[in-house]
């Protein structure tokens, strides 16, 4: 079940994992390195493709409040995002490192999708302050590494 399901979660924003379709992780791969952050991560659920490949999982961090819904992408959806992200590049300044990890995203042709919650409790009066996105952006970063990809923050246009 998605977090998008649960009345508990409020979606807060989108991130991405960019990345070659043949460096798709195996759930077992991705469920070993999300334990090995020793965040407090408990993986609520996970698909699996047909070949042992993760299609989908939702992720809970009670410590900071949040979830986070993981889904695998591939095809045209994901070279028209290259397409635009490259346009929105256009122009900008690069450091070096900003230079490689663009220079990767533009050979991708799969992505996760990295949909972040907030874990709102079971009343309305339940507020434990601001959303905390440490978590996330340590999935991001073990996704990117497991992967050999690169995590991109739409809203800013920035490669993490």
């Amino acid at each position: 079940m998605s977090l998008f399901e649960d009345s508990r979660f409020q979606w807060r924003e989108t991130y991405f994992v960019l990345f070659d379709a043949k460096n798709r992780p195996s759930s077992a791969a991705v469920k070993k390195a999300l334990q090995e952050l020793k965040a407090g991560l408990n993986i609520n659920e996970a698909t699996d493709s047909d070949d042992g490949n993760l299609e989908g999982m939702s992720l809970l961090s009670h410590i900071d409040s949040s979830g986070i819904d993981i889904t695998y992408i591939e095809g045209d959806e994901v070279r028209e995002q290259i397409t635009e992200l490259k346009k929105e590049f256009r122009g900008q300044a690069l450091t070096a490192e900003e230079k490689a990890k663009f220079d990767r995203m533009l050979l991708c042709n799969a992505r996760f999708d990295v949909f972040h919650f907030e874990e709102m409790g079971d009343s309305i009066d339940d507020d434990d302050g601001p959303l905390d996105p440490g978590t996330l952006l340590l999935v991001l970063a073990r996704l990117a590494k497991l992967c050999h990809g690169v995590a991109v923050d739409p809203q800013s246009g920035g490669l993490l």
